[in-house]
């Protein structure tokens, strides 16, 4: 490794007792090369005494409710005296290593970590850039968390730059503090030759570092981040930093956004910037993680107060930190005047239609989604859409419900914009943690109603949602569109040539006929069906018909009869109802601020 056994700082600045070193030497091996330097008798002198010092790794980050086991990433691990003799050391758990340092004052621990994986919740190195979370790179050391931590960084050229939210230890270049070990967890780094543009907003500075090669025009983006950044601002009464960055990564398939204290990481495929829809679309995913910067950072729920790095942190109301936050990234581009309210009905149905399509919805409750995203939300399976609701679609859709309630029964006065604010006073700006209870507690305050029954259906239990019975007061309803053909309950995909059933519709035709996801579809009634020409193919039979399904399966030919059921819906559209009272009319300008008969 590259010996690295100190910080090099200028001699007038006092270093900290923890002290990082992130090298890249060959960017193309995907290798980080970590250096780190522990001064014992500064950290504490109980740290000392001890004889041992423990470092453990982070399984998860907060933003991203799985356990990724980051530790898995980790090679080449060795400890040094300040003396540069070798420590001994164990490994006493998947993330924990434990360093003998009898007689030694300060230890010098160094490693590797595999970094080439790009999303925003994971680390990538190449010849191009090289960017980290914290959780990923970093060990906590238990019982130093609220101790301060400088981080020095070597780009590998010259020309490389630095972009991060921490502060800059003035008079050492690329080294960086954070206060404390949460801090650097939720400040990523981005170093490589990114585009750095430079605005403000109400006076507050900021920054947008761009990586990679797409259709992005910043001299476009910028002025619709700012006209959201000033919506949210208004919303919350101020804006929560001095500096804020947004970290851009333009790539060729990703997609996602993590939040953090101070900034953003945004992952958006290249060349998905010149298409209207694909725009908003960006814009909804800076509108949602910006929204984050209030709703999750500092109005997060008791269970995410304090974080436990090592393990899953459990509670049932990541369908409000994340779903009430996806009802604003909808619903902010709007009331910033960067799409129109036609594009947010459109964009409103596209959401219902997903969540009236997924059959989960029928057997999961809100709250179960949300306690059990670590071990379902990302890790789906063929038979998820049959027994999973995202807590982040749902809770957009409940999010909705109780927005329309609250202005119905306040004739707009309130809104669910006031429980937000409500709970920025109460919980975000002290930075206390909220229990369900006191959620629920606030949301009836502002209602001005009991809302045991609404819970109760539509958050902890799984009866269908009552869209137009909330829709109608406003003056609007759900329009529902089926598809042209008979329901096979199957969805197909072609994968590496072969046409493959990837979904099978609980108790629908085809799994009541046999048949299995995975199987590769062959023939309908004995001639060639491939996928994009199966809903073609099916309009030529009528519901109650019998077909011929021919698989492989598990490599032996099978022939399913298969009986075709009633079209299923295809498309729902948020339309306004065709006759309307004065009142309706009200409700719906109070809400979106346009008369209805604009849409």
């Amino acid at each position: 490794m590259t010996e690295a056994r100190t910080v090099s700082l200028s001699p007038t600045i006092k270093k900290p007792a923890i002290q990082y070193q992130v090298f890249m030497p060959h960017p193309e091996s995907h290798l980080f090369e970590v250096s780190l330097c522990v001064q014992l008798e500064q950290l504490s002198p109980s740290f000392q005494k001890a004889g041992k010092l423990d470092l453990k790794m982070p399984v998860w980050t907060p933003g991203s409710y799985l356990v990724r086991e980051y530790a898995k990433h980790l090679q080449d691990f060795c400890a040094y005296s300040e003396n540069e003799s070798s420590l001994d050391w164990q490994k006493l758990s998947k993330n924990h290593w434990q360093i003998e340092t009898s007689g030694t004052s300060e230890v010098i621990v160094q490693y590797r970590i595999f970094a080439n994986e790009l999303t925003v919740r994971t680390n990538h190195l190449d010849s191009t850039h090289g960017y980290f979370n914290g959780a990923a790179l970093f060990f906590d050391i238990p019982g130093a968390e609220k101790n301060s931590i400088w981080i020095k960084i070597i780009p590998p050229k010259p020309d490389w730059k630095v972009a991060t939210s921490l502060p800059e230890i003035p008079g050492s270049d690329n080294t960086f503090e954070a206060v404390d070990f949460d801090t650097l967890v939720d400040s990523p780094f981005e170093i490589g030759t990114h585009q750095l543009y430079q605005f403000e907003v109400q006076g507050k500075a900021h920054q947008l570092a761009i990586w990679g090669t797409g259709n992005a025009e910043p001299e476009k983006l910028i002025p619709d981040i700012k006209k959201i950044i000033d919506v949210e601002a208004k919303f919350f009464g101020g804006l929560p930093y001095e500096k804020y960055l947004f970290l851009l990564h333009i790539s060729g398939q990703g997609f996602g956004g993590l939040e953090h204290k101070f900034s953003c990481t945004l992952n958006y495929p290249r060349f998905s910037f010149r298409s209207k829809e694909k725009r908003d679309r960006f814009m909804q995913l800076v509108a949602h993680e910006f929204f984050h910067l209030w709703n999750v950072k500092r109005i997060r729920p008791k269970a995410l107060e304090v974080f436990n790095y090592e393990q899953e942190n459990y509670t049932p109301s990541l369908w409000f930190c994340e779903g009430t936050t996806s009802y604003y990234d909808l619903l902010i581009p709007f009331r910033a005047g960067v799409y129109d309210v036609q594009t947010f009905l459109q964009g409103l149905g596209k959401e219902i239609t997903l969540f009236l399509t997924t059959i989960g919805r029928k057997v999961q409750p809100l709250s179960e989604s949300s306690w059990d995203a670590w071990i379902k939300l990302y890790r789906r399976d063929a038979n998820s859409n049959n027994c999973q609701i995202s807590y982040y679609l749902k809770g957009a859709m409940v999010s909705l419900l109780l927005d329309l309630l609250i202005r119905e029964k306040h004739q707009n006065q309130y809104s669910l914009d006031d429980v937000m604010r409500r709970m920025w006073e109460q919980f975000g700006k002290p930075e206390i943690g909220f229990t369900p209870e006191q959620l629920k507690s606030v949301i009836e305050e502002v209602a001005g109603v009991n809302l045991d029954d609404f819970f109760e259906r539509y958050i902890d239990g799984v009866d269908e949602l009552p869209f137009d019975e909330y829709l109608k007061p406003f003056g609007l309803q759900l329009k529902r569109e089926d598809n042209k053909w008979p329901n096979l309950g199957m969805n197909v995909v072609t994968k590496n040539g072969k046409e493959i059933i990837k979904f099978v519709e609980a108790q629908g035709p085809a799994q009541l006929a046999g048949l299995d996801a995975g199987d590769e579809l062959l023939a309908i009634d004995g001639f060639r069906v491939s996928a994009d020409k199966l809903s073609d193919r099916l309009k030529d039979y009528q519901p109650g018909d019998s077909i011929e399904v021919t698989v492989f399966h598990h490599d032996q030919l099978l022939t399913h009869k298969v009986t075709l059921a009633a079209p299923s819906p295809s498309n729902y559209q948020v339309v306004s109802l065709s006759s309307t009272t004065l009142k309706q009319l009200e409700n719906f300008a109070e809400w979106l601020g346009v008369p209805l008969d604009s849409i």
